[in-house]
């Protein structure tokens, strides 16, 4: 059984959601980093053809530097098995890519470049250029289906902004607000967190054995190598660092994998609320024909969107805290543990996904329960007794918090009761007025407004 089948897979990233993380396969899977270590060769060995200063590797012609940028621009998963092939021979994954370069130039005017292919490089410049083109194609990705999530919430935001809904804290029934305001708050945390992704540049380094151009000083001292290796790191949209060990330590990785983490939680602690605004009848689910809620409840329709984008964005960031906490650790110059760990990456990602696509589905099936929303509002009323006693304040009455606390505390208060207690009230007639108006639904200060802001 070694053809890989969504049936046979070990992983439900192969299997149960394969369809779903597709888009990721091209980036992180083992042909994809093989394909971007090709690319970063054939890239350094343009760079250094380029250079006045290397006599021995001239200038390619137009129609050279065309055959060498076709290499990776035709790069096919077949491909990738001939360098997997060469690997069985060398034992060392990106050897076998400088040996499979130099198979592709053999008998041809690029040949006489080909001890230049991995000229002066420890396999650690191409892997990690290629970690990072992996991670900002990832992104691209991923960064797509926050975008979408978060535009789903806002506008859903800017759609219940006036709808009243009593707010809960600890539980318990507390001031109203507006159901659009709080998804307001959501969709601007998730935004902020967007924008802490993208302000983080990806560090790449191409310096050779221990980060210090050794060899490439021992065969051209005359060269600036940090600018000739700045060119080829900044062509693939990356940051140079200069100072490093035989890795980049991963630093810019972290701080990456940190901020996805925050995004991700922002997301599950909306998923719960969600799940329990269903349970609480303030939103109903769209029911989907065949579907079955359970196997012996006929009426159940459960909130499984939500609760798969809750578990798997505890996956997702039970990857992403480790990856980000052992990375940037590594014995003086370098051990090989980051190696195996660098290969789990997309798994990270493609948790990731799956949980925001189950966020997405799981919203497009909610429709507001307008009637459960005023029901909680009306049988509330006690939650008044913070205008009331704010206006008693102001004008001066003694004990007005004592006095709302005996009226309503651990009481079902009724809007006769708080009215009553109003006109008892030697109050201005227009701050009497104002509280004789007000109820529950209209007591939201400023939320409707508040959520125009996202």
């Amino acid at each position: 059984m070694s053809m890989l089948d969504p049936l046979t897979a070990i992983s439900p990233l192969d299997g149960r959601y394969g369809a779903k993380v597709d888009e990721l396969r091209g980036i992180f899977s083992e042909h994809g980093l093989i394909r971007r270590r090709v690319a970063v060769e054939c890239a350094w060995l343009k760079a250094l053809a380029a250079s006045p200063d290397l006599p021995e590797c001239p200038p390619f012609s137009s129609e050279e530097a065309a055959a060498l940028d076709a290499i990776p621009a035709d790069f096919t998963v077949a491909d990738s098995q001939r360098i997997k092939d060469i690997e069985k021979t060398t034992n060392h994954d990106v050897k076998a890519v400088e040996y499979f370069i130099k198979e592709k130039i053999a008998g041809t005017p690029l040949a006489s470049r080909g001890e230049f292919v991995h000229f002066a490089c420890t396999s650690e410049d191409i892997n990690n250029v290629s970690h990072a083109l992996m991670l900002k194609d990832g992104l691209k990705v991923l960064r797509a289906a926050q975008d979408a999530v978060t535009g789903q919430i806002a506008s859903m935001a800017h759609d219940f902004a006036g709808v009243p809904m009593l707010a809960h804290t600890h539980g318990q029934p507390a001031s109203p607000t507006t159901l659009g305001k709080e998804l307001a708050v959501v969709a601007a945390r998730l935004g902020r967190q967007q924008a802490e992704i993208d302000r983080i540049a990806l560090p790449a380094k191409m310096n050779g054995a221990v980060g210090n151009f050794n060899a490439h000083l021992a065969a051209y001292p005359g060269v600036d190598w940090e600018a000739l290796a700045r060119g080829v790191i900044e062509g693939f949209g990356l940051r140079q660092n200069r100072l490093t060990i035989q890795i980049e330590p991963h630093d810019g990785m972290a701080e990456l994998f940190d901020a996805i983490q925050r995004w991700n939680t922002v997301l599950l602690d909306f998923d719960r609320d969600v799940w329990t605004y269903v349970s609480m009848g303030y939103f109903r689910q769209r029911t989907i024909a065949g579907e079955i809620g359970s196997s012996t409840m006929p009426h159940k329709v459960n909130p499984i969107d939500f609760e798969n984008s809750e578990g798997n964005l505890g996956l997702a960031n039970a990857m992403f805290g480790f990856l980000a906490r052992k990375l940037p650790v590594s014995r003086m110059q370098r051990d090989l543990t980051d190696s195996t760990v660098l290969r789990n990456m997309g798994v990270a990602f493609a948790y990731s996904l799956v949980a925001v696509k189950s966020t997405q589905k799981g919203l497009g099936k909610l429709q507001l329960n307008d009637e459960r929303l005023a029901e909680d509002l009306d049988r509330n009323w006690e939650v008044l007794a913070e205008p009331i006693q704010t206006v008693m304040r102001k004008v001066g009455m003694a004990n007005p918090y004592e006095r709302l606390k005996e009226l309503t505390r651990g009481r079902r208060v009724t809007a006769e009761t708080m009215r009553e207690f109003v006109g008892s009230l030697d109050l201005p007639e227009a701050d009497r007025k104002r509280l004789m108006e007000m109820t529950p639904a209209s007591y939201v200060g400023m939320a409707k407004e508040l959520a125009g802001l996202v």
